[in-house]
This record gives C-alpha cells, structure tokens and sequence, in this order.
C-alpha cells in the first residue's frame, strides 16, 4: 500500500476546536437520579456536538432499575456524557453527565477525578432519587448547586420547602431550571461558578 497517496485523517471539525483565547479549563459533573434530565441538559448547553452513551432499555433492565414515574423513558445512559462551553474568552467548562442508575454509580469514581464541582439535577416528583446522589457528593466533598428541572405536571415547592426535603446547608444554591432551553442551562452553570468562586474567597462558607 502507498501511504504517501494515502488522504490524512480527518482532524476535529472546526467547531470542535479551544478557542485560541482560552487559559483555564474547569471540569465539571452533572449528576441526578435516573431520568431527570442530565442528557439533555449537557445537549442544551455544549457548543460542541456532544458525546453521548445512551442504550435502548432492554428487558435486562427489569426488577433492576427503579423506572417509576419514568415509564416511558425507552433509553438510558450506560458510561457518560461529554460536552463543553466557553463560559467566557479565557474559562472553558468540561461537563461530564454521569449515569443516574445505581448499578452504574461504580463510574463516578473516575468521572470525579479533578471536579471542581457539580450540579444536582432533580425532579421534584421523584425527590427521593436524589438523597443518594447528594450523599454521595457529601462524602466526596464535592461542592455542587442544585437544579430543579422543570418537567409538565410536575409539583412546584418554595425554595426552603425543597432545601428541607433534600437537607441541605442554607450555603447550598438552589435554582430552577429547564434543561432543553440553552439559556437555562447555562444560568445553572454560571451559579455554580459564582458558588465555586465565593468557596475560593471565603472557605469558611462551606
């Protein structure tokens, strides 16, 4: 074979590329029970075309994965999610969505690794599934804000209400959000800059 006819490689698109500007990249995770949103909240956001690893549910799945209030969810994620944005010129954001099933948690370890922080996305029809999440951020250390994705139907408590729920510090953000709207999306992750920022200035807060 003639490698030097050979075309070469495709490289990243355009699109793909850092911004020439950048100085400072941060990583960080999108976590949650299953079926609250992480997906499309990394999809919304990420100027990039996203890397997903969503499967077809199988029959496997059955009497394993808790799917109440989430019948009809036909897909489900089994590694990660893998997105960025440019927050500004110089700060780039990596997101990673973590799967929400528990027999797929043994993959937060690595995805952990170098967070700075996260964001809790929660249903408030299924608030029990995020207790675990949280505690789990807890034991880590992991600072994190919580977001309220808004689903049709779905019951709407005042802030201190969720706060009591899911037993949280006053220091703790809590914001509503939409996970389809980009805008949304990214309000989430500019409050958890601002949360990481004032941890930096003021440790004591956490």
């Amino acid at each position: 074979m003639d490698f030097r006819s050979s075309e070469p490689p495709a490289g990243p698109r355009r699109a793909d590329t850092l911004p020439a500007t950048t100085t400072a990249a941060v990583k960080v995770v999108i976590v949650g029970g299953f079926g609250v949103g992480k997906t499309t909240l990394v999809g919304s956001v990420s100027e990039i075309r996203p890397l997903t690893t969503e499967e077809t549910m199988t029959q496997a799945g059955v009497g394993v994965d808790d799917t109440a209030g989430v019948e009809r969810k036909s897909s489900t994620t089994v590694a990660m999610d893998f997105g960025r944005i440019s927050i500004n010129e110089e700060l780039v954001l990596y997101l990673f969505g973590t799967p929400g099933q528990e027999r797929f948690w043994f993959l937060w370890r690595g995805l952990f690794e170098g967070a700075l922080g996260a964001v809790v996305l929660v249903d408030t029809r299924r608030l029990e599934v995020s207790f675990d999440v949280i505690g789990r951020l807890e034991e880590r250390g992991v600072p994190f804000v919580v977001a309220v994705n808004s689903f049709p139907g779905a019951p709407e408590h005042p802030v201190d209400e969720l706060r009591a729920a899911l037993d949280l510090p006053a220091s703790v953000p809590i914001v509503r959000c939409d996970a389809r709207l980009r805008d949304s999306s990214r309000d989430v992750l500019m409050t958890l800059m601002r949360y990481l920022h004032s941890l930096a200035v003021t440790p004591e807060a956490s």
